[in-house]
């Protein structure tokens, strides 16, 4: 590997290291907030689960949905608790209590210093709801909507920069499933009175739910023709899993995010030379992770309870190699991708678990997460890379290095994050960093283990940790390590 100062991809935007708490399953009732737990907190949450998304360092998280947005009338979650409704939430078969709405997750954000994208119901509502919402939510006085949220205790706007402009409304599991043409109009119309509302908001609008969808491509085009010059953000969706237990195929998936970026980022191109415009088109990959383990199990739950343990899915080693993959391709797309949001935050297909009145801990998934978002700030750095590859049922060429470097000029660091997809032996990284005069490592942290299904439980939390034994070292401008057999690995150099 070649890494130079000069050869910069992009300044990585901290929200590409976002994530997701939709009104589903344990995500919110159990998850954040627990009124009864040993750690709540005078407004129900819990402090357990605070401390853990700190770690993190989570700049913004998606909100309230995902498919349960499709369905919500934002009016039920703000006023009075005792007065607001439950509704049956048809998206997930559950009931909806609305115990936390609107301005408790805005306090709730702040304490884990995280900015809020706020997604809007362009299925069972549209542009009316929509610019009511952004009323009540950021502008300051004056105005029956703001003065409501005055009268719910919240003086000051909450100052919402990022929206979403509905959710997967290509999918026909969605409320208020729309064509491309019918979303292309109503998200067009909901974004030209919200930003007349609020000039100095962010929009995104919706992609298609998955590279798979009949009417991919089709429908970025479509959409974009109506909303090009009112937005800023094309969302993308997409979820792997192993079910053929072919880790080598698994380990592969990488090169499909890396596909569908591309394609998406040549449709934005496309409809920019269409309309002769200037403006460059940005990617909000607003919801990535694995997600299979659960399936079967969530078939068999009982319809309309609360807070149900849906989407459960228990982590594997494996599962953490990937999501490493696909963190470093989210990188070496940080021109284009400037938002991404891992679904989702706690208990739901999440890098943290909770027990309800429990504990809660990290998943296999939560380490490279964390260690890409607290040591991949500053400029991603486009790394010439040669690495053996192998071919897997359904990819070729797949490179056996997955690599990419961040440089903080500022505090003079380079982090290289590395995955080592060969299933029988180590790679020897030469890596060339002869333009950083005087850099040293710090650390090399390596996530190994193994039992590729090894994962960790509230009675096992620690079965998959890193270890910061990893033997990289710099010698005459070359940095050399060994990258153990199916590993993630955290390279931190300083100056």
């Amino acid at each position: 590997m070649v890494l130079e100062k000069d050869f910069t991809i992009a300044e990585v935007d901290k929200r590409i290291y976002g994530s997701f708490i939709e009104h589903l399953g344990r995500a919110v009732y159990g998850g954040i907030y627990e009124p009864d737990h040993p750690t709540a907190d005078e407004q129900g949450f819990r402090q357990d689960v605070i401390d853990l998304i700190n770690e993190i360092d989570v700049p913004i998280i998606r909100y309230p949905g995902g498919n349960f947005v499709s369905g919500y009338n934002w009016e039920d979650g703000v006023g009075p608790v005792e007065a607001r409704p439950r509704r049956l939430e048809l998206a997930w078969r559950t009931t909806e209590p609305n115990w936390i709405g609107t301005n408790e997750f805005m306090q709730w954000a702040k304490r884990v210093n995280s900015e809020v994208n706020m997604a809007i119901n362009l299925g069972t509502r549209g542009i009316d709801a929509a610019r009511n919402l952004v009323e009540y939510c950021n502008h300051t006085s004056g105005s029956y909507y703001s003065d409501l949220r005055i009268s719910h205790g919240y003086k000051e706007p909450h100052k919402i920069k990022t929206w979403c402009l509905g959710n997967e409304m290509d999918g026909p599991w969605q409320i208020g499933h729309k064509t491309a043409n019918e979303y292309g109009r109503i998200a067009l119309e909901a974004a030209k009175v919200m930003k007349w509302v609020d000039p100095t908001i962010e929009l995104v609008a919706c992609g298609s739910s998955s590279r798979a969808m009949a009417t991919y491509a089709e429908w970025e085009a479509t959409v974009l023709d109506h909303t090009y010059d009112h937005v800023e953000y094309l969302s993308l969706h997409t979820y792997y899993g192993n079910r053929d237990n072919n880790i080598e195929n698994f380990l592969a998936r990488s090169l499909d995010m890396d596909a569908f970026i591309h394609e998406v980022v040549a449709i934005c191109d496309y409809i920019k030379a269409k309309k002769r415009s200037k403006k460059t088109m940005f990617l909000s990959f607003d919801e990535w992770n694995v997600w299979f383990h659960s399936n079967e199990a969530d078939r068999k739950l009982e319809p309309w309870t609360i807070a149900p343990p849906q989407l459960e899915d228990v982590y594997t080693f494996e599962d953490a190699l990937l999501v490493g993959s696909l963190l470093i391709t989210l990188l070496r797309h940080s021109d284009r991708v400037k938002i991404a949001c891992m679904a989702q935050l706690v208990n739901v297909i999440a890098p943290i678990m909770t027990t309800n009145g429990g504990d809660a801990w990290r998943q296999t998934i939560f380490y490279p997460y964390m260690h890409a978002s607290v040591y991949g700030r500053g400029v991603a750095l486009n790394p010439i890379i040669s690495s053996p590859k192998y071919d897997s049922k359904d990819f070729t060429d797949v490179p056996y290095l997955e690599s990419i470097a961040v440089y903080n000029e500022e505090n003079e660091e380079l982090t290289v994050f590395a995955v080592n997809k060969d299933t029988t032996g180590g790679l020897l990284l030469d890596c060339d960093i002869r333009g950083f005069s005087g850099f040293k490592v710090v650390e090399h942290l390596v996530l190994e283990n193994e039992d590729v299904k090894a994962t960790n439980t509230e009675k096992e939390p620690n079965r998959v940790v890193p270890h910061n034994r990893g033997n990289a070292e710099v010698k005459d401008g070359l940095l050399q390590a060994v990258l153990p057999k199916l590993s993630w690995n955290v390279i931190r150099l300083k100056k």
